[in-house]
């Protein structure tokens, strides 16, 4: 330096840097990029989303708990809907369709890359048969949607039976029939498993009086579908003790008998 300092190595770097000279795209080179970029961006998207090179090759069905309701039966009630590049499959439409099948309480849909359209279904679950007067039984889960009628009911869940006391009948048009069939089924729906294990039948004699039949020959007085989860809970305690007649109907005032 003419002044005698030493020069500053970062100094002369930078000012090296100022005076490089900088690489500059024309016009047309950033029209070129331009067109390449929108190039990739079109052959992708034509890739994935018009192409068969995504298309859906499998439906992949989880949460079907027997044979009553397959995967089978579900991959055909989705039908064309699940069909073609798989990011186009509408999933709420395939959703729809799957919860449409009676035996389906609700569905999950989603993409499996690259090639997998992926359902999972929760299945409904009877927790009461309601004998109709053709003798045919219908199955109802614990929201109260009837679900399925078949010539037996299922294994482990009690039968409601309408025995209508004259009481009951004379107020028909102010407790319908329908609405003592839901009264008993939320009735079935609070029982502990220990207790639905051993339900045979559930009598409605009128909306106060619900009679619980177990195997072995106990019965249980339940009264109205009201404070079910109190009831069920006081009859657990109760059936620690020997009887044969168990009455949760008062709750706070439990018997045993027999």
């Amino acid at each position: 330096m003419a002044d005698g300092r030493l020069a500053d190595p970062l100094e002369e770097e930078l000012e090296a840097e100022e005076h490089a000279p900088r690489l500059r795209l024309s016009r047309r080179g950033v029209v070129v990029l331009s067109v390449l970029g929108a190039t990739v961006v079109g052959v992708l998207a034509w890739l994935v989303f018009f192409s068969s090179v995504l298309d859906v090759r499998e439906v992949a069905v989880q949460g079907t708990a027997d044979d009553r309701l397959t995967a089978d039966q579900v991959r055909e009630a989705i039908g064309g809907v699940g069909d073609g590049p798989l990011a186009r499959v509408d999933l709420d439409a395939v959703r729809h369709r799957v919860e449409a099948i009676p035996r389906v309480a609700g569905a999950e849909v989603w993409r499996g890359w690259p090639h997998t359209l992926q359902v999972k279904v929760t299945q409904r679950r009877a927790v009461a048969a309601v004998k109709g007067e053709d003798g045919q039984f219908t199955q109802v889960d614990a929201g109260g949607v009837s679900f399925a009628t078949e010539a037996a009911p299922p294994a482990g869940v009690p039968v409601v039976q309408l025995q209508l006391s004259q009481q009951a009948n004379d107020v028909d048009g102010v407790i319908s029939r329908p609405q003592l069939v839901q009264g008993a089924v939320s009735v079935a729906a609070g029982l502990p498993a220990e207790v639905a294990q051993r339900a045979g039948a559930l009598l409605v004699h009128s909306y106060d009086d619900i009679e619980l039949q177990l195997s072995g020959g106990a019965t249980v007085r339940w009264g109205s579908p009201e404070q079910n989860d109190r009831k069920a809970r006081v009859l657990l305690a109760l059936m620690s003790q020997k009887g044969t007649n168990y009455d949760v109907s008062a709750p706070d005032a439990p018997a045993v008998s027999g």
